[in-house]
């Protein structure tokens, strides 16, 4: 096939862009349309929750700039897909309108879990688009506004410290585990986060279960299971994302979480649909090989680069020398006056953590290891810290592959 048909991009964030991108660099030459349910072009998601809620960055600094080459690339913004039909080669929008492809790239991503309590939902927010972060900031700078935060995770923390920053006078991390962040992180780095947050005036109530929220038209409280209530004004909850493929069902796909592919990142055996993003759940040949999403800002661009390649090869018939998809995840978070920074996958270590570098009460590099080598570090502190761990990135990208 010559270049000259229709690849349609499903998702319309960072990993729709880097895909639409990767597509003319891997020699695509046909259409390209892009479908997302934003009214916005592609913009930087992390700094919702820090930089937008403190009101330091403007819209205008998060947005993409997408690349000269696909400048040419059409846009369907504010209008989401709701179902497909893979073996015709088609999607519905939800504007009533049916779009043909020759290939398809899924990228629709996450969105936020919320809570299913009684109770009211007015004053209770999410932070996963710009919109959310406009509306939680309006409610932040409210004069004496009590907030409870559920779940002590990236987001949860992260919102709690930026919250803080602001002077909110009262601002208190629900979570049913004993420490922030310890399912990825593990106890060690657990505690040295839970302390410096507590130093820096935020409250938590851990090990501890969300039962309902109190208030007639708003929330005034948070009700806990042991029947404990905490005043609240304002409610963020940060407990966890839902993959967006309900579009996909019925067509014979492993949507139990995300979107199952290969690894080239192909889906349900089809080589002209791919998944990008945060939505793919693929096997890591770095690692071992079980499929699992990563919910890291270098993903899009990680999978982009593969999908795009594994994609035009098969459309255009121009044979492509296709390892294994085997990417280094990437992350960092910026809480209060620190950063956790990360390369590798922590979590398949937590079993053996050791301290590398420093001590957990200041900069501290933090190994973990799977049968005794090294599986990811992750650096708590500032940048002596962060420069640590950007040390280990060349020794994670040369070992071998770790074994199930």
């Amino acid at each position: 096939m010559t270049a000259t048909g229709r690849i349609v991009v499903a998702g319309g964030s960072m990993g729709g862009l880097r895909a639409a991108e990767q597509l003319r660099a891997a020699g695509w030459t046909g259409t390209i349309t892009v479908v997302g349910d934003e009214p916005h072009m592609p913009y930087n998601r992390p700094p919702l929750s820090k930089e937008v809620l403190a009101g330091t960055a403007p819209f205008e600094s998060l947005a993409f700039t997408p690349k000269p080459a696909a400048a040419d690339v059409e846009w369907r913004l504010g209008t989401g897909v709701v179902s497909a039909r893979l073996a015709e080669r088609t999607v519905a929008l939800d504007d009533g309108s049916t779009l043909p492809y020759d290939g398809l790239v899924v990228a629709t991503g996450m969105r936020p879990r919320r809570l299913r309590c009684p109770g009211p939902r007015t004053g209770r927010h999410t932070v996963r688009t710009l919109a959310d972060a406009q509306d939680l900031r309006d409610e932040l700078t409210r004069p004496g506004a009590r907030v409870v935060v559920v779940g002590a995770g990236f987001i949860g923390c992260e919102v709690a410290a930026t919250a803080v920053g602001l002077g909110v006078r009262e601002v208190t991390v629900v979570d049913p585990l004993p420490l922030p962040m310890v399912g990825p992180l593990g106890e060690l780095l657990g505690r040295a986060l839970l302390k410096r947050h507590e130093e820096r005036g935020v409250r938590f109530a851990l090990g501890a279960a969300v039962a309902g929220f109190e208030g007639e038209d708003r929330v005034t409280g948070v009700v806990l299971g042991d029947g404990t209530v905490l005043p609240a004004d304002v409610v963020v909850e940060s407990v966890g994302s839902v993959a967006n493929v309900e579009w996909l069902e019925g067509n014979g796909l492993d949507l139990s979480d995300g979107v199952l592919t290969c690894e080239q990142l192909r889906v349900g055996g089809r080589p002209e649909v791919v998944a990008v993003g945060d939505v793919a759940r693929f096997p890591n040949a770095r690692y071992d090989g079980v499929p699992r999403r990563v919910e890291h800002w270098s993903i899009p661009t990680d999978t982009a680069k593969h999908a795009a390649r594994a994609l035009a090869a098969h459309l255009t018939g121009v044979q492509a020398d296709l390892a294994p998809f085997a990417p280094l995840p990437t992350f960092w978070s910026d809480q209060h006056d620190f950063r956790l920074q990360s390369f590798g996958a922590p979590v398949l270590g937590l079993d053996d953590v050791r301290v590398l570098d420093g001590e957990p009460d200041g900069d501290v590099l933090v190994g973990y290891h799977r049968d005794g080598r090294l599986a990811g570090v992750v650096a708590l502190g500032g940048h002596r810290a962060a420069t640590g761990a950007a040390r280990y990135r060349a020794q994670l990208l040369k070992q071998p592959a770790l074994t199930a």
